[in-house]
């Protein structure tokens, strides 16, 4: 590199591209919007889903189901896995699971399952266990933690904590209402 190469490219008060002024200037007459059509019009852009006029594959496509923004991703082992990735004897945490790679992905709930054996006695604890898994585990000679989950947002709860509450005095009840 060279001192005189060092600024090369670099325009600081570059030029706007003024189009529609002559054939000379590369974007004159049609101004870079071709000849008719929708796109030669002032104001139009075509929507995310256009192809061209032809049937948008998205409105082709049959549509089922839905996706639960606020279900929860739960992640299954099954009590084989833990038998060959732990030895003897050892605490199986949510953590160990992760960094160890036996529990992969994006997961916010882990179930163990009682698929395969367990000779090895473990420590596990776990958001859940299925019957089996349970019955395996504490066969082998290990125990079994259930860690709470995230706890779960009953309806009308928020309402009901933050508006006023009257006192138990003050209110009356349809028995003393009718004996007076």
């Amino acid at each position: 590199m060279k001192l005189n190469d060092v600024n090369k490219g670099i325009h600081k008060r570059r030029k706007r591209l003024r189009i529609g002024r002559g054939p000379g200037s590369g974007r004159g007459k049609t101004s870079g919007r071709g000849h008719k059509g929708q796109g030669q019009l002032a104001g139009w852009s075509a929507p995310s889903i256009f192809e061209g006029g032809r049937s948008p594959i998205i409105r082709r496509i049959p549509k089922r189901g839905f996706h639960n923004r606020h279900g929860l991703i739960v992640k299954s082992i099954n009590v084989s896995d833990l038998e060959t990735a732990f030895e003897a004897g050892t605490e199986v945490t949510l953590e160990l699971l992760r960094s160890s790679g036996v529990a992969k992905g994006i997961w916010q709930q882990l179930k163990i399952l009682g698929d395969g054996g367990l000779t090895k006695p473990l420590k596990v604890s776990a958001h859940a266990f299925s019957k089996q898994a349970r019955e395996k585990i504490v066969a082998a000679g290990g125990s079994v933690t259930e860690v709470p989950g995230p706890a779960p947002v009953a309806k009308g709860d928020r309402k009901a904590a933050s508006g006023p509450t009257a006192p138990a005095a003050q209110s009356t009840s349809p028995e003393t209402t009718a004996s007076e």
